[in-house]
């Protein structure tokens, strides 16, 4: 009988703020897989229109209400995503901020279960924030710093995106479960 392959789903959103319970939603949701420790060609991108201005945070993301116009609604893609992270573990850096976005999306369409019970019921998700503050308590844990810590190229990282974000992410968690590993 064959091992059961490990697959992890890294994931990133990008929202129109940092509180849905302030009426802030998803505009980008990017996710890449992870296959065994390594990262596959399998993506799932998708730009959302919110059904509100995106307001400041065009600042960090560059997304703005005209490029969001047609786009289609959380409701529209979330059966999508659903499938797509099905079974598998999630990997998020700060997970409480994209599982508390996705939860409201998932919420507001009327799908009662949280993005959790879609997953991996043993392991549900993965916080890279949490797993390198273990490990490094005393410094630094954005993106970028681990970037410069695990001297991985982030220069493709102009704006703040979801995939993008999830691509590099699930290098990090690479460089991350490496020093695991050896440890």
């Amino acid at each position: 009988m064959l091992p059961r392959m490990e697959r992890l789903i890294v994931l990133g959103t990008v929202t129109t703020g940092i509180r849905p319970s302030e009426g802030h939603r998803i505009i980008e949701v990017g996710a890449v897989q992870i296959l065994d420790r390594e990262i596959t060609s399998t993506e799932f991108h998708r730009y959302v229109q919110p059904n509100r201005k995106v307001g400041e945070s065009v600042n960090i993301h560059g997304i703005t209400d005209k490029f969001l116009i047609n786009k289609p609604q959380f409701n529209q893609i979330s059966d999508d995503l659903l499938s797509f992270i099905e079974g598998a573990t999630l990997v998020i850096h700060n997970a409480p901020f994209d599982l508390g976005f996705l939860n409201n999306e998932l919420k507001l369409a009327g799908i009662k279960d949280s993005i959790e019970s879609f997953c991996n019921k043993d392991k549900p998700f993965i916080d890279t924030l949490v797993l390198d503050r273990n490990e490094n308590p005393d410094i630094r844990h954005s993106l970028d710093a681990l970037c410069r810590r695990y001297q991985l190229d982030d220069s493709s990282r102009i704006k703040h995106g979801a995939l993008i974000y999830s691509s590099i992410l699930a290098l990090v968690y690479i460089e991350l479960q490496t020093g695991q590993d050896e440890l």
